[in-house]
């Protein structure tokens, strides 16, 4: 079944979560080499998303706005463009990150009713995989955790935001980029799609949108990419959210090298 209903719609405009702490600071690292095996086993050279990344944009965008119609659509959308089940539940799984439990839990419920309305018409939605490595536990999982968080940073996070809220340093390298990131059966490029598309539908999180405009080039996106982001965000999902990113793109690139 191809369903070929536009997805047109404003993201709602919801507050922040804590754990969006990455302000600013991550704007000034310096862009660093892909290490992590999470983003070098898929780590390509291209100029465009592929069908399957565009597909992440909107559903990402959608599911942390709560809107559920907008997100059925894309959730269909994205599985006829070939993601898998695995896609697509690993980035709702990771709007936990950005918008809290009660979103991410109402859009994996949106997924399941998706997936049996499309079993019950004979559509058969291949499930991906499950992450190939054992996620570290404890003080390896916060060393695993920083060490990712530092090389998509481009450089150690450190401010006085975190010295006054210490868990949340924790919680971030901990929760974010150990639990997520350490799971590889999403590549760091595409979580970082999904991210931007999720902090576009955030109204007041625009630090961390510019944040991760950066952060999404050290995992390997091209401007040339992030413009077509950009793109699918107007196309599919609303003026207000392509607005956003592109506004925290010019900044990001406004910013020069000698600065930094």
């Amino acid at each position: 079944m191809k369903n070929t209903t536009s997805a047109k719609r404003r993201g709602a405009g919801i507050l922040p979560m804590a754990l969006l702490g990455l302000t600013a600071v991550l704007c000034q690292a310096t862009p660093a080499t892909p290490e992590s095996p999470a983003m070098t086993q898929t780590q390509t050279v291209s100029e465009t998303l592929s069908a399957r990344q565009q597909a992440i944009v909107p559903i990402a965008a959608f599911a942390v706005a709560g809107d559920m119609s907008g997100l059925s659509a894309a959730l269909h959308q994205g599985l006829d463009a070939g993601m898998t089940v695995s896609d697509a539940r690993e980035v709702l799984v990771q709007v936990y990150a950005y918008a809290g439990f009660p979103r991410s839990l109402n859009a994996l419920g949106e997924l399941m009713k998706v997936l049996e309305a499309r079993r019950q018409q004979g559509i058969e939605d291949a499930p991906g995989r499950v992450p190939s490595r054992p996620i570290p536990k404890g003080d390896a999982l916060r060393t695993a955790g920083a060490a990712n968080q530092t090389r998509l940073a481009g450089a150690p996070v450190r401010g006085p935001l975190f010295d006054f809220a210490p868990a949340i340093d924790e919680y971030l390298k901990t929760h974010l980029f150990g639990d997520i990131f350490e799971r590889d059966n999403l590549d760091w490029e595409s979580r970082e799609v999904a991210t931007v598309g999720m902090l576009s539908a955030l109204p007041g999180a625009e630090a961390q949108l510019q944040s991760h405009m950066r952060i999404s080039m050290n995992a390997g996106l091209t401007v040339s990419q992030l413009h077509q982001l950009i793109q699918v965000l107007a196309e599919r999902v609303g003026t207000d959210n392509a607005t956003r990113a592109r506004m925290a793109l010019k900044q990001t690139l406004a910013i020069p090298p000698s600065a930094e």
